[in-house]
């Protein structure tokens, strides 16, 4: 009789326990659920301040255009082909006479940056004037790169408009003068879903670097001031 009691007690302070756990468990989520999207809605506000149109853009240092896929026949895809697009329209209405392609040639079999070189030489820009940043691996790498390798004060940044806010957020937290303008030239199909919802966990991650942590990004190396000659960065 005393064994099913003290049974039936055990059970019954389990109970609550679990839903003590459970209780506090939701409200440590709901927690976390409301700073994650309070970080993505500020990221987002602070960087829409500075998104103009191609027109009302001020002259700036260079051009910053972030990479995207390559095909491994070295052709760009339809994102980075837009942003390229729009980078060469920028630097032929005289808005920056520099242009800094970065993106990720960390491996000799994948290439973003020879491949954006090689789009805009073949409209035409100067090799002198093109700019490649071979270790540019992230959003933040890539502006803490612009800012600490390529010596850029004010800059003009060019990716989709999803992308752009988190890209403009990144550099005027290390500094620089930074402006943005979208590329969203086409319809990029069921893809931007994913994007825009793995944008909200690279909202957090950059806030986290650019405002708090400010840590190095992976290769730094000699300066290269984007005032010179940008055949200084081939590699081929």
């Amino acid at each position: 009789m005393i064994e099913k009691r003290n049974k039936s007690n055990f059970i019954t302070f389990l109970k609550r326990y679990l839903k003590k756990f459970i209780v506090v468990l939701l409200a440590v989520l709901a927690i976390l659920f409301a700073s994650v999207m309070a970080v993505n809605i500020y990221v987002e506000r602070m960087g829409t301040k500075y998104i103009l149109d191609q027109n009302t853009v001020p002259t700036a240092d260079a051009i910053l255009i972030l990479g995207a896929y390559v095909y491994p026949d070295g052709t760009t895809s339809s994102m980075l082909t837009d942003r390229l697009t729009v980078g060469y329209e920028l630097y032929k209405e005289g808005k920056a006479p520099k242009i800094v392609v970065s993106g990720d040639h960390g491996r000799k079999e994948y290439d973003e940056v020879n491949a954006m070189k090689s789009f805009l030489k073949d409209k035409g820009v100067p090799s002198q004037d093109i700019f490649m940043d071979h270790a540019g691996f992230s959003t933040y790498e890539s502006v803490y790169r612009a800012r600490d390798i390529f010596q850029i004060h004010k800059v003009i940044i060019v990716t989709q408009d999803y992308h752009l806010m988190r890209a403009i957020f990144s550099a005027r937290e290390l500094g620089l003068e930074a402006y943005g303008i979208p590329s969203d030239r086409h319809d990029y199909g069921q893809a931007m879903k994913m994007y825009r919802l793995r944008e909200i966990a690279a909202r957090n991650k950059d806030f986290l670097w650019a405002k708090l942590l400010k840590p190095k990004p992976t290769f730094l190396g000699d300066t290269i001031p984007v005032f010179g000659d940008g055949r200084v960065t081939d590699d081929k």
